[in-house]
């Protein structure tokens, strides 16, 4: 009886499927967990499709007109069902390959915006025209299950489709009735550089095939559904097959079981009591995205393409990573992996250190194994591992190509240039100093000092009324007064110059006339400069504004002034619930929000040291690298007031400056903030 209803009529079909899928023993903190999250318009630029934990995969529909991660809440239509997409990174998104659109008639097709279902690992819809879709995947198989429409058993496949088309070729040839293999290459985020794909696409039940002209083809079947998966390799065809094999004898729902149980390992890494329903929705929805990228690009056996277009093979155990947004996302996502993923990210290390050594551009390079957009900064972050205690990789590998971007490639056009090319060389100052090269560190933190000593008391000190102008500044997407405090590791010559109580007092007052652009990166940092001025208070109070109150004015969207301000908060639950024009960064933004709410911030990228300050939540308990760490709260009256605690206790030893130290996190024990 059910698959006779699951035949007839698609919408009901997918509500019983969802039934019995949606129904575990325990759903635990998956069920805070909300994929359509700022996937509505240019609020966040997100997408809630199909995936696992950093992989090739992540497969939904994609709206015409899409927005820049493919999907939009607020357009049914659609242009197909797409296999892969970058999270919330701007210019045009990267990805959308490999469209499928469970029609022939060339028609618009939409959503049935009630049947829509998403949760970790998983994504279904009916469509307009009778037609269904239940959607999951692995590290690199999108998994694609249709129903068809009562006449119109077809499926329209765009093998050349792709969100950015720059550089776009590929090519395809039908292998046998179930099987079609191809290629496809085409710009990554931004049209900056090249990714190519080998896949292979198998269907359950047999087709037939017609060309429809322009890399299209139509699947014509005589039965009522199929299953298609489609598996992706950066190395070669066999590589494709291979994944496919892996998998060859899992059913639908045995591949969505293992992917919510992958997803129930990441998410139950951080258990928290307090806060309300929507705090808790928006700390696992952003615990979620954080896992989002980089990519395994790891071939079954065990190779992967290098930036210099060559293949390589990774040691015994270990995997390579490719899909990097490091330009934000080294102030607090990767930060925040290091914590949660220790053993992980040695490989993502290894992975960057190996972009040094084998071609590394700012932007992608014209041999990425997977959508890229950004590199810049990645020596930071390499830096902020070790300081970790992640240092099994070799940071020896990529002391040369650190070298030359140095020389060579760091910008120094502009004031926002100089000041984070200041953060870069103070980062390659510390990394020789690892490395024993004394002299060179010595050149590198002079270079650093002399950059920044340069331009902050010229161009930064005396605030006049042309810090506010963001557009047409001569800086990228911000102002002199977000600039103003990009160096944070050099605050200690802020204060020489200025002041302590005279620089806090100016901080303050750039929150006060809302001068703060909380919906963009280069100041997301500053209400945490606080702890450094001594005042963790301040930090404490400012933070829950941000996160609480609805009243906070925002002047500035993510490339201007807005033209008339936003008022409310930039995080809420719903498919607009980032400010406008504010991206999630591919997950600079989650980590941030949840830094914000646990009570500690990694204010200076590349050093053990976090601010710590009133966490939302009344207890957390964070489980990393085998040992665990309890954050908890005694006293605490309002955290909406920003009630300050008084005293910091890191298993019973008080801190007077509320500046906590990584190590809590190596070794394990309790946080306790008294209020």
């Amino acid at each position: 009886m059910k698959r006779f209803i699951h035949l007839t009529c698609p919408a009901l079909g997918l509500i019983l499927s969802l039934i019995l899928l949606c129904c575990p023993a325990s759903a635990r903190n998956e069920k805070y967990v909300n994929l359509f999250l700022g996937t509505q318009g240019d609020h966040g630029q997100m997408a809630p499709g199909a995936a696992v934990p950093f992989g090739m995969i992540s497969v939904c529909p994609d709206s015409n007109p899409r927005q820049h991660g493919g999907y939009d809440f607020a357009i049914p239509e659609i242009s197909g069902v797409s296999v892969n997409r970058m999270s919330g990174v701007g210019c045009g998104g990267g990805g959308g390959n490999l469209s499928i659109l469970p029609s022939s008639a060339g028609k618009p097709l939409s959503i049935v915006k009630e049947s829509e279902k998403a949760f970790p690992g998983y994504y279904g819809t009916a469509f307009s025209n009778g037609a269904s879709g239940r959607f999951t995947a692995t590290k690199d198989v999108a998994v694609e299950a249709f129903t068809f429409a009562k006449d119109d058993r077809n499926l329209l496949v765009d093998f050349r489709s792709a969100f950015v088309r720059r550089s776009l070729d590929g090519d395809f040839k039908v292998a046998d009735g179930h099987t079609v293999r191809g290629w496809i290459t085409c710009g990554t985020v931004c049209g900056r550089g090249v990714y190519k794909y080998f896949y292979t696409l198998r269907s359950s039940k047999p087709f037939h095939l017609k060309e429809a002209g322009k890399g299209k083809a139509i699947l014509s079947f005589d039965a009522p559904s199929t299953e298609i998966r489609i598996a992706l390799s950066s190395v070669s065809p066999d590589c494709a097959d291979a994944s496919l094999e892996q998998i060859a004898t899992k059913r639908f729902r045995t591949l969505v079981r293992e992917a919510r149980k992958t997803w129930r390992e990441k998410l139950d890494k951080i258990r928290v009591r307090g806060g309300d329903k929507e705090q808790r929705i928006l700390f696992y929805t952003s615990l979620y995205r954080i896992f989002l990228s980089p990519m395994d690009v790891t071939s079954p056996d065990g190779r992967y393409l290098a930036t210099d277009g060559k293949i390589y093979r990774t040691e015994p155990g270990r995997r390579h990573y490719n899909g990097w947004s490091m330009w934000d996302t080294y102030r607090t996502k990767f930060p925040m992996l290091f914590l949660l993923e220790p053993e992980v990210s040695r490989d993502i290390c290894e992975s960057l250190a190996d972009l040094y050594a084998t071609g590394k551009n700012n932007w992608a390079t014209l041999s990425e194994s997977a959508p890229t957009v950004r590199t810049e900064h990645t020596g930071i972050a390499l830096l902020d591992a070790w300081n970790k205690g992640i240092r099994d990789f070799d940071f020896g590998r990529a002391w040369d190509g650190m070298v030359k971007e140095a020389s060579e490639d760091l910008p120094r056009r502009s004031l926002d240039n100089l000041m984070e090319t200041s953060t870069d060389l103070w980062a390659m100052g510390r990394i020789a100093s690892i490395l024993g090269k004394d002299s060179l560190s010595r050149a590198y933190m002079e270079e650093a000092e002399l950059m920044f000593s340069e331009v902050w008391p010229e161009f930064f000190m005396k605030v006049t009324p042309l810090f506010k102008q963001m557009k047409d500044n001569g800086m990228y997407q911000g102002t002199l007064w977000q600039y103003r405090w990009a160096s944070p590791q050099f605050l200690d010559k802020m204060i020489e110059w200025c002041g302590r109580e005279k620089l806090c007092a100016e901080l303050e007052t750039f929150f006060e006339d809302h001068n703060f652009n909380q919906g963009n990166e280069p100041d997301m940092h500053t209400p945490f400069l606080f702890n450094l001025l001594g005042r963790p208070d301040l930090t404490g109070r400012i933070v829950s504004q941000l996160l609480t109150r609805d009243d906070m004015v925002h002047v500035y969207g993510g490339n201007a002034e807005y033209p008339e301000p936003f008022v409310g908060r930039a995080f809420r639950n719903a498919p607009d619930g980032y400010a406008p024009e504010m991206d999630e960064d591919d997950g600079a933004m989650s980590a941030w929000y949840m830094f914000a709410q646990m009570g500690f911030y990694p204010v200076v990228a590349g050093t053990e040291n976090y601010a710590a300050f009133s966490p939302l939540f009344d207890r957390i308990k964070i489980r990393t690298g085998g040992h665990t760490v309890t954050i908890k709260t005694r006293g605490k009256r309002s955290y909406r007031d920003g009630d300050a605690p008084v005293r910091l206790l890191v298993n019973g030893a008080e801190i007077p400056d509320f500046i906590l130290s990584h190590e809590i996190f190596r070794t394990g024990g309790s946080i306790i903030f008294e209020y």
